[in-house]
């Protein structure tokens, strides 16, 4: 075996404080999940704004 190769090596020890990291920042994002949504849909509706349907004023009769 290659000596450089055990600088790859992750143990246990190390694993678990990145896997804990992204489950934390997981978890975050499914709790506020359609504050997310939201938030980037503004930002995609000012930067692109034709992609909204636009819907037809009422006539003021009541009439179609």
């Amino acid at each position: 075996m290659r000596p450089e190769l055990l600088a790859l090596y992750g143990g246990p020890d190390q694993i678990m404080g990145v896997t804990s990291g992204l489950a934390t920042i997981a978890g975050l994002a499914l709790m506020f999940w359609n504050k997310i949504v939201v938030f980037f849909g503004k930002i995609a509706n000012k930067l692109h704004p034709s992609g909204t349907p636009k819907t037809a004023p009422k006539d003021a009769s009541g009439q179609d």
